[in-house]
């Protein structure tokens, strides 16, 4: 049985410990109620624009744009995955790259060639222990979400798209559902819109209830890329509403987890404070029937 200092020097390192996720967990508390503030403000305008850009492909066939036609035949095909940079939010981050591994294996048992981009570090070691000569981008997402880094990787991939280099685009991230949930998503980003969507534009010639000026072909050069950031900038943002929620509910299990170790170890003190109490007890009494 240790002796009581090892156990006293226990209880105190497992207190610092306690200190320290409980600490973190407010400090991811706090980051948590922004980042879900964002997302939420954040969700009508990216649903609306993409309406509003099915709506205008719909009634303008004829004025379609490189980023919405969809190839013929798809031979390659480029994930974009999102996850965090930093760790201590539990299976965050793994579930993203465990839900985007069959998807990639499924492409390439399909004989496509696949092409992996990054937005975050954990999902880039994840990547790069099992396919490294796939990976192609790696974004990493330091500090607070801006759109700027959106509009950086909707750039790269809306290039190799238009340059034939990929012939479809698809986005797994995780979606913020509430600080308890957080579920790994997939969507195609590319070509624009999913396949819902295509069916709907194909069955309904409907008007547009309003007037596009000067021209279609101007409003979805303007629309298109923009539509795209907006869906990137979506994606980081319920990951980093994601990410925020899952680090306190880890930081609030580890917290549990230290006080019943506490207790634990305050128990085994106690005992082996009144063992050794009752030894030195004995030997008296022994010392003073010798005598």
């Amino acid at each position: 049985m240790p002796n009581l200092k090892d156990i006293r020097r226990r209880i105190d390192s497992v207190q610092k410990t306690q200190q320290i996720t409980r600490a973190m967990r407010m400090v991811a508390g706090a980051k948590l109620r922004r980042a879900q503030a964002a997302i939420e403000s954040a969700r009508p305008y990216a649903e609306r624009m993409r309406t509003t850009l099915v709506e205008v492909a719909r009634a303008q066939k004829d004025a379609a744009h490189p980023l919405l036609v969809a190839r013929e035949q798809v031979n390659k095909v480029e994930f974009v995955l999102v996850s965090s940079d930093r760790g201590l939010c539990g299976a965050f981050n793994a579930n993203v790259a465990k839900h985007a591994e069959p998807l990639i294996e499924e492409r390439i048992a399909a004989g496509h060639s696949v092409s992996i981009t990054t937005a975050g570090k954990k999902v880039r070691d994840a990547v790069r222990s099992k396919h490294g000569k796939r990976t192609a981008d790696d974004f990493p997402q330091e500090g607070w979400v801006e759109y700027g880094q959106a509009a950086e990787i909707a750039r790269a991939v809306s290039t190799r798209f238009e340059a034939g280099e990929v012939d479809e685009v698809v986005l797994v991230y995780s979606v913020f559902v509430s600080p308890l949930t957080q579920t790994p998503r997939d969507v195609r980003l590319l070509p624009f819109g999913g396949d819902g969507e295509a069916e709907e534009a194909d069955g309904d010639d409907a008007a547009l209830p309003y007037e596009i000026e000067p021209n279609p072909e101007a409003l979805l050069k303007e629309l298109v890329p923009r539509a795209l950031e907006v869906e990137i900038f979506r994606a980081l943002l319920e990951n980093q509403a994601g990410e925020h929620a899952a680090r306190m509910a880890a930081m609030e299990a580890a917290t549990r987890n230290t006080e019943d170790l506490i207790d634990s170890l305050t128990l085994t003190y106690n005992r082996a404070r009144q063992a050794a109490i009752t030894k030195e007890l004995v030997e008296i009494v022994s010392g003073a029937e010798a005598l």
